[in-house]
């Protein structure tokens, strides 16, 4: 039943029982009201009634029903569960869902490269009931990864030093504190001679009683094992009677008591403290002075805090690269006169499958006229080594091995153990070792690197086999008094090593997520925001940043192809018919960056790989720019590519919009739609998908503080933008053709 306005403000004041037209919740025309006057008012005028726009966005149908296209809405998993309001308006308004966060990587994978499905496992049950379909967001990004799972795979190898502490404290020794944090920082110094015997000792002076931590000194990070047992130690002493403790990070328990209480006790004499049988939980961990608690001046000695991992067991570390050629290849290594010939061969080795072979030529006369040299070799000035190899040769044999980098390049040697000479001399078909020490190592000066050159032209056709080229570090010596610890060891990963691990890792990730939703989600933003800003034809880097705790760049590691072994894993790991986006912002604002995307696209095509659409974020405001949003559509729309507008917003600068500020905003978020219509062709029209509901803080505080971005307020009512999104989608005032009968 119909009745006219006119008739109602004849009757007096009009009054809602039921509903909410003022507002426009939930599309209240269609529900049943009751109307009438209050005697208690008197009579009013129309200026009393609800304004033509609110009646106007009130009557407005659900935003899907003015589109043929796919329309979407980013989604805040948690308030989708638990606010029956909120997941009201996005099951009646849209048809697809993209997930915020919790289907991104940071999300899912654990510190083992494990995934928790349970959480959006429950999601996609509520999904399947409302008849909403998934777009994944997102599966290739740079932030919101779990970094610190990532870092730990592609980590240098720790190797302990036995009975040696992990511990560098060669920055307190300096005066420093280079990595180290002092809390009352004026009151923690460093102090020569107030040590044991004479040496080195960290001053800790607190004014006032007060916390432990107030006075305290936590280490760098100490590379460690998890799972490791650690014994942390050290002297203390204080001008009168005090107390402290330490703290640790990183460990089974990182608030320990010892000797049965949370503090120990300090006097005018060195007491050594130990801390024993501390597991690791983490590949690094700190140690902390804590001395805040009682008032005085400490002295802890630098050179007895040793941190000790109990289950280290001697490993010998080759510094030589592919000393034993079991790459079956020379790599790095240099073939500088190579004689008759030089091959790395299986046909004889003294150990493992492979030697490297060389022969001399027939005028072969001097020692460099057969010559191979090794990669650089870096080793550290002041410790002690051991250089050995095993050669053999076909008949008798001569040759010696030169030190570029050394202050002695051609050093006689005691080759063989008959005393110094030039060259060693080899018996015909026997494999010999020859082992030489390099005793408190040094470079020459100015140089960073040595490198091993095997000089073997002394004789003519002569076939040589070497095998097994080592330099390690001799076992460590009793440390003289006072002498600074050496620490582990630590090995870096080569670059082609930490491809191969990332690459894994992007395999176990991209084919856990998208072939467990297989069935629940039609596409993905496989690579998001690959651009520069700065360089809008690069992809972005992390390298010389100091980066949040969750940004990753797999580019960094896998280089410019990461996108192609991306987009052919969501390929390879999907089902027929799925989606596979890119996906970047501020292409409306940058229009090089714009063409940079489009030019990666085709970077990754030309590699094999299949880019199915592009997406464009649009995350925008009123003031942008109208025709670079429209050069925008055209660009993307020239590539052929489905196009998907993945994340529109549209801020209006302030969290408290005047109403001509909100107009601004319908006319916007209009103009966009618009756009999308007219320049994307309707069989390139992957659709549009709006980020956030509405303007309460909950759902983008962290994204866009202080705004009010969205289609619905932050009381879910629906806002002027509304009206302009729906104008856009049915490309039409939608509202001219309503009667000005209100339906009850």
């Amino acid at each position: 039943m119909k009745r006219n306005i006119k008739n109602i403000i004849r009757n007096g004041v009009l009054f809602m029982l039921y509903g909410s037209l003022m507002f426009g919740l939930n599309s209240c025309y269609d529900e049943k009201m009751e109307w009438g006057r209050d005697p208690s008012y008197g009579e009013v005028d129309e200026s009393e009634l609800p304004l033509e726009l609110k009646e106007k966005i009130a009557r407005y149908e659900a935003l899907n029903t003015y589109t043929n296209f796919i329309l979407g809405m980013g989604i805040d998993l948690t308030l989708y569960m638990n606010d029956s309001t909120y997941r009201g308006i996005v099951n009646e308004n849209f048809d697809d869902i993209s997930v915020g966060y919790h289907m991104k990587h940071g999300a899912m994978v654990n510190g083992q490269g494990e995934l928790n499905y349970t959480t959006v496992d429950k999601l996609m049950v509520e999904l399947e009931k409302a008849g909403l379909s998934v777009y994944g967001h997102t599966l290739v990004w740079h932030t919101n990864q779990n970094a610190s799972y990532l870092n730990s795979l592609i980590a240098p190898e720790v190797i302990p030093s036995p009975g040696e502490s992990q511990l560098d404290v060669s920055h307190l020794a300096d005066g420093t504190f280079t990595g180290w944090s002092r809390n009352n920082a004026a009151g923690i110094t460093t102090v020569q001679s107030a040590g044991m015997n004479n040496g080195l000792a960290v001053r800790m002076e607190t004014a006032q009683a007060g916390n432990e931590w107030d006075t305290q000194l936590m280490s760098q990070e100490i590379p460690a094992v998890n799972g490791h047992s650690y014994e942390i130690s050290f002297y203390i002493r204080s001008e009168e009677a005090g107390q402290g403790r330490m703290s640790f990070a990183g460990m089974s328990n990182n608030y320990p008591w010892v000797n049965g209480a949370a503090l120990f006790n300090t006097s005018g004499s060195w007491t050594q403290i130990t801390y024993k049988d501390f597991k690791a939980t983490a590949n690094v961990i700190k140690i902390a002075f804590d001395l805040g608690k009682v008032p005085g001046v400490y002295y802890v000695d630098i050179n007895s805090i040793s941190v000790i991992d109990k289950d280290a067991v001697p490993t010998e570390v080759n510094y030589v690269e592919n000393g034993g050629f079991e790459s079956g290849n020379f790599d790095s290594w240099n073939p500088k006169n190579p004689g008759a010939g030089m091959t790395v061969t299986n046909e004889d080795k003294f150990e493992g499958s492979y030697c490297a072979k060389i022969i001399s030529s027939a005028t072969s006369a001097n020692a460099w006229d057969l010559q191979l040299i090794s990669p650089d070799v870096i080793l550290t000035p002041g410790k002690n080594y051991t250089f050995s190899f095993y050669v053999k040769s076909d008949i008798a044999g001569k040759g010696r091995v030169s030190f570029p980098g050394l202050p002695n390049e051609y050093p006689w040697m005691n080759w063989t153990g008959t005393g110094a000479s030039e060259a060693f001399l080899l018996s015909p078909n026997a494999w010999t070792l020859i082992s030489v020490d390099f005793t408190n190592f040094a470079y020459k000066e100015g140089a960073t690197s040595m490198k091993l050159s095997f000089d073997m032209g002394y004789l003519s056709n002569v076939t040589y086999y070497i095998d097994d080229i080592k330099i390690v570090e001799k076992t460590s010596q009793p440390q003289a008094a006072g002498a600074l610890r050496a620490g582990p060891i630590i090995v870096d990963k080569t670059a082609e090593e930490k491809a191969q691990i990332i690459g894994n890792a992007m395999e176990s990730w991209i084919s856990k997520m998208v072939g467990h939703y297989k069935n629940q989600v039609h596409g993905w933003d496989v690579v998001n925001e690959p651009m520069d800003d700065a360089k809008p034809s690069s992809l972005k880097t992390g390298k010389g940043k100091t980066l949040a705790a969750d940004e990753f760049y797999w580019q960094d590691y896998l280089g410019k192809d990461y996108a192609v072994t991306a987009f052919n894993l969501a390929h390879q790991y999907g089902k027929a018919g799925d989606k596979m986006f890119i996906n970047d912002y501020n292409l409306e604002q940058i229009p090089a960056k714009c063409d940079g995307l489009i030019g990666y696209v085709n970077y990754i095509e030309s590699k094999g790989a299949v880019v199915d659409g592009i997406g464009t974020q649009m995350h925008i405001s009123i003031t942008s720019n109208k025709d670079d949003i429209a050069s925008m559509f055209q660009k993307l729309a020239a590539t052929g590519k489905l196009i998907k507008v993945t994340e529109l917003d549209i801020k209006v600068n302030t969290a408290s919009p005047t109403a001509e500020q909100l107009a601004q905003q319908a006319d916007m978020y209009q103009y966009v739609v618009d756009m999308y219509m007219k320049y994307i062709p309707e069989n390139q029209r992957y659709g549009i998908t709006a980020w956030c509901v509405s303007d309460n803080p909950d759902e983008h505080v962290n994204w866009i503080p202080n705004d009010a971005p969205c289609l619905w307020n932050d009381k879910y009512q629906r806002k002027h933008a509304y009206k302009g999104f729906a104008d856009g989608l049915a490309g039409k005032d939608v509202s001219a053709d309503f009667s000005g009968e209100l339906q009850y």
